[in-house]
């Protein structure tokens, strides 16, 4: 299958909408990276907000996954072209220790497992790394990404390459059988000496999903700050991303004990947040009093390292992307309101669409990849679209274009709420396009520079901008747990929430889902209040808005 077929009338629509969702994106970043208190930025000390994905190359055949359905540079550009700036490229650790491994070819790779049919693909759509070393083909799969402009963080998931993880696979913590520390120096050093100067390659995740029986708070201290400093040894430029406990999901013991380096501006730490692992949470459904729960463990586990000045990179979550799964639905509501309220650097867990071979299965389908399984069609462009607001920054150094406002992020969509103009009701559209709202201590919206205030009218009725702002049906309070429900008062007493109809125009209607039944889904009510530093609308709308703006 060739290049040609990547791009199908439905796929190429779906990716004008994206596009059209923001005015302006991000420009290249000026490598390489390094930090700035809570924040990633470039040399000219520019936030760079990393919107990634992850790409899988650490199973069995140590091939980056779907080289048989298309060429490296149609992956690549499509990567770029859908507003991702960077992946999360896997490798298992023996491709950097055990020369046999390295020195295969792709050919001999896939013969060893049965894969003919990967080789002819392999052999139609990427004839020039066929017969290459899998360490060469790997740097190939990075030098491609470069050409797109793609930035590359190399992730080591597992030693032995294959699926990963388990508690009791002896891969899963120093000491373990297949994780001597020693040898995952050595293989770190030669990974990060291998790739130094080729400038794409902007971070090395010394190892994400610590696990099992031997993990421990003292050996994680000891490992990775001598892998951390083995890394920046070899390679000086490059960000080092270091991951917690329990799959990634626990740094809470560096509440008290920081990690000791050498170096400084170079250090990221990173957490997953991926749906399969919030259990009684996804049997809740996700509501409002799980999401509050959920947003309440990550900030105790990770998000507290934030405000201790470290860069916080959510390196996986996922979702089941044919979008018939209600409660992954309903967890990436709650996770987009919580990244959009930290403005979180993140990756996509997966770009894969299918495997070559995984767990003893040939061509194994991934419900959870933007591709489908032939690697031509994107497989939910309506869930690229929701999340693309969140590959732009709203804050951080070089962004400060206006004062700090709030806009009202609606994660259900991924839009924001905007006015038309005077006479027209509230909708929601691109977010790049929000007017700037501030949120006063008496807990009134009102546009920033006008006196025009949020007013909640009547039940079922649209939310309207008034200069006759009263105590009551003004005054919008976050309510039930998971702080995602804005409500207030109509002049006649009745309590309401603010809403959206069929058509997107920003209502009120009857708060839902308060008593906890889990089968309620309140995410239409669901609006975030978020911080930005983005420049907002800034044209009046008509000469009566125009009288009304002051200064900030």
């Amino acid at each position: 299958m060739g290049s040609s077929s990547l791009f199908p009338l439905l796929t190429v629509l779906s990716l004008i909408t994206i596009i059209t969702v923001h005015q302006s994106g991000p420009t290249t970043a000026q490598l390489p990276l390094s930090t700035n208190s809570r924040w990633i930025v470039d040399e000219s000390g520019q936030r760079v907000k990393l919107a990634c994905l992850n790409w899988v190359s650490h199973l069995e055949a140590v091939v980056a996954e779907g080289l048989s359905k298309q060429p490296i540079d149609a992956i690549a550009g499509r990567i770029s072209s859908l507003g991702f700036n960077c992946v999360r490229l896997t490798w298992p650790l023996y491709l950097a220790t055990n020369d046999s491994l390295a020195s295969l070819t792709v050919r001999q790779s896939f013969q060893s497992l049965g894969l003919t049919q990967a080789i002819a693909g392999v052999q139609s759509n990427n004839p020039s790394i066929i017969d290459l070393p899998l360490i060469q083909a790997f740097q190939a799969v990075v030098s491609g990404l470069g050409d797109k402009d793609v930035m590359v963080i190399l992730d080591n998931p597992v030693a032995h390459p294959g699926w990963c993880c388990g508690n009791f696979e002896g891969d899963g913590f120093f000491g373990d059988k297949y994780f001597d520390p020693d040898l995952w120096i050595k293989g770190f050093t030669r990974m990060a000496t291998l790739f130094k100067g080729v400038r794409n390659v902007i971070g090395m995740s010394l190892r994400n999903d610590l696990l099992g029986p031997m993990q421990n708070v003292e050996d994680w201290y000891k490992n990775t700050e001598r892998g951390a400093e083995a890394v920046h040894s070899a390679n000086p430029d490059i960000l080092v991303f270091l991951s917690g406990l329990s799959y990634d999901q626990d740094l809470s013991f560096l509440q008290n004990r920081p990690v000791r380096l050498t170096f400084s501006r170079k250090l990221v730490f990173e957490v997953q947040w991926p749906a399969l692992s919030d259990g009684r949470a996804r049997e809740s459904g996700y509501s409002n009093e799980a999401c509050g729960t959920v947003i309440s463990n990550v900030m105790r586990t990770s998000g507290f390292l934030l405000e201790k000045g470290f860069p916080l990179f959510v390196s996986e979550f996922r979702v089941d992307q044919r979008g018939t799964n209600v409660n992954d639905n309903r967890y990436l509501n709650c996770f987009l309101a919580l990244a959009a309220e930290l403005d979180l650097d993140w990756s996509l867990w997966t770009l894969v669409g299918s495997y070559y071979y995984r767990q003893g299965i040939i061509g194994m389908n991934e419900y959870h990849g933007v591709f489908n399984g032939d690697w031509n069609e994107i497989r939910n462009p309506g869930l690229l679209e929701k999340i693309s607001t969140l590959q732009y920054p709203f804050q951080g150094p070089g962004l400060l274009e206006a004062r700090l406002h709030k806009i009202i992020f609606h994660p259900s969509t991924g839009l924001c709420v905007l006015r038309k103009s005077l006479f027209e009701p509230l909708t929601l559209g691109p977010c790049s396009s929000s007017d700037g709202w501030y949120y006063s201590p008496q807990k009134k919206l009102t546009i920033k520079g006008t006196y025009f205030c949020l007013q909640a009218v009547e039940v079922g009725k649209p939310a309207r901008l008034t200069i006759k702002c009263t105590e009551s049906d003004s005054r919008w309070e976050t309510i039930t747990d998971s702080k995602l429900q804005l409500s207030a008062q109509t002049s006649n007493g009745d309590t309401v929430c603010l809403d959206i109809d069929s058509a997107n125009n920003v209502v009120t209607n009857t708060c839902k889902c308060l008593s906890g039944d889990n089968s309620c889904d309140p995410s239409s009510q669901w609006f975030k209040l978020v911080d930005s530093t983005r420049s907002p609308r800034s044209e009046s709308f008509t000469k009566m808005n125009s009288l009304l703006e002051f200064p900030v």
